[in-house]
Protein backbone atom coordinates (compact mmCIF):
# COMPACT_ATOMS: atom_id res chain seq x y z
CA UNK A 1 0.00 0.00 0.00
CA UNK A 2 1.61 3.67 -0.72
CA UNK A 3 -0.24 6.99 0.48
CA UNK A 4 0.46 9.81 -2.65
CA UNK A 5 0.90 13.04 -2.20
CA UNK A 6 -0.15 16.04 -4.95
CA UNK A 7 -0.47 19.59 -5.80
CA UNK A 8 -2.69 20.83 -7.96
CA UNK A 9 -3.86 23.97 -8.95
CA UNK A 10 -7.74 25.05 -7.35
CA UNK A 11 -8.81 25.19 -11.10
CA UNK A 12 -7.75 21.39 -11.92
CA UNK A 13 -8.49 19.82 -8.68
CA UNK A 14 -11.17 17.50 -9.27
CA UNK A 15 -10.08 16.59 -12.91
CA UNK A 16 -6.69 15.35 -11.53
CA UNK A 17 -8.75 13.51 -8.67
CA UNK A 18 -11.13 11.58 -10.87
CA UNK A 19 -8.25 10.55 -12.90
CA UNK A 20 -6.26 9.52 -10.36
CA UNK A 21 -9.55 7.59 -9.05
CA UNK A 22 -10.24 5.76 -12.23
CA UNK A 23 -6.72 4.27 -12.26
CA UNK A 24 -7.43 2.59 -8.84
CA UNK A 25 -6.30 5.40 -6.18
CA UNK A 26 -8.48 5.74 -2.77
CA UNK A 27 -9.79 2.84 -2.54
CA UNK A 28 -9.91 1.35 1.57
CA UNK A 29 -11.91 -1.40 2.46
CA UNK A 30 -15.53 -0.88 1.30
CA UNK A 31 -15.11 2.67 0.12
CA UNK A 32 -13.92 4.62 -2.99
CA UNK A 33 -12.77 8.04 -4.10
CA UNK A 34 -11.12 8.33 -0.86
CA UNK A 35 -8.96 11.19 -0.49
CA UNK A 36 -7.80 14.14 1.94
CA UNK A 37 -6.75 18.04 0.51
CA UNK A 38 -6.38 21.11 2.08
CA UNK A 39 -5.55 24.63 0.20
CA UNK A 40 -2.28 26.40 0.51
CA UNK A 41 -0.18 28.42 -1.76
CA UNK A 42 2.59 27.11 -4.09
CA UNK A 43 5.81 28.80 -5.55
CA UNK A 44 7.54 28.08 -8.10
CA UNK A 45 9.74 29.47 -10.94
CA UNK A 46 9.75 28.86 -14.72
CA UNK A 47 13.69 28.44 -16.18
CA UNK A 48 14.80 28.17 -19.91
CA UNK A 49 13.58 25.60 -21.68
CA UNK A 50 10.27 25.11 -19.80
CA UNK A 51 6.75 25.63 -21.29
CA UNK A 52 4.40 26.50 -18.17
CA UNK A 53 1.21 26.59 -17.64
CA UNK A 54 1.19 28.93 -15.31
CA UNK A 55 3.66 32.51 -15.38
CA UNK A 56 6.66 33.17 -17.03
CA UNK A 57 10.44 32.57 -17.65
CA UNK A 58 12.51 33.94 -14.84
CA UNK A 59 9.44 34.68 -12.55
CA UNK A 60 8.42 33.55 -9.38
CA UNK A 61 4.78 32.57 -9.28
CA UNK A 62 2.64 32.15 -6.82
CA UNK A 63 -1.02 29.87 -7.07
CA UNK A 64 -3.31 28.88 -4.88
CA UNK A 65 -2.98 25.04 -4.99
CA UNK A 66 -4.33 22.06 -2.91
CA UNK A 67 -2.61 19.15 -1.66
CA UNK A 68 -4.23 16.28 -2.19
CA UNK A 69 -3.21 12.83 -0.01
CA UNK A 70 -5.11 9.78 -1.04
CA UNK A 71 -4.16 5.60 -0.90
CA UNK A 72 -2.96 3.38 -3.65
CA UNK A 73 -2.36 -0.32 -3.70
CA UNK A 74 0.54 -1.42 -5.01
CA UNK A 75 -0.05 -3.23 -7.83
CA UNK A 76 -2.16 0.41 -9.45
CA UNK A 77 0.22 2.99 -8.36
CA UNK A 78 2.47 2.71 -11.71
CA UNK A 79 -1.01 3.46 -13.69
CA UNK A 80 -2.11 6.40 -11.17
CA UNK A 81 1.27 7.78 -11.32
CA UNK A 82 0.67 8.09 -15.19
CA UNK A 83 -2.98 9.51 -14.72
CA UNK A 84 -1.63 12.20 -12.80
CA UNK A 85 0.66 12.97 -15.12
CA UNK A 86 -1.87 12.80 -17.88
CA UNK A 87 -4.41 14.91 -16.27
CA UNK A 88 -2.17 17.60 -14.25
CA UNK A 89 -1.98 20.86 -16.30
CA UNK A 90 1.87 21.44 -14.83
CA UNK A 91 4.55 20.23 -17.25
CA UNK A 92 6.35 19.06 -14.13
CA UNK A 93 3.43 17.79 -11.29
CA UNK A 94 5.02 17.93 -7.83
CA UNK A 95 3.95 14.54 -5.92
CA UNK A 96 5.64 12.39 -3.69
CA UNK A 97 4.52 8.72 -2.47
CA UNK A 98 5.56 6.99 0.50
CA UNK A 99 5.33 3.14 0.87
CA UNK A 100 3.62 2.34 3.76
CA UNK A 101 3.44 -0.82 6.59
CA UNK A 102 0.67 -3.16 5.28
CA UNK A 103 0.44 -5.08 8.26
CA UNK A 104 -0.16 -1.86 10.61
CA UNK A 105 -3.15 -0.43 8.38
CA UNK A 106 -4.61 -3.91 8.89
CA UNK A 107 -7.82 -3.60 10.76
CA UNK A 108 -7.40 -6.02 14.45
Amino acid sequence: MYKLCFFVPASHVEQVKQAVFAAGAGRLGNYDSCSWQVLGQGQFRPLAGSEPYLGQTGVVEQVSEYRVETLCAGDCIEAVIEALRQAHPYEEPAFDVWRLEAHLMQRR
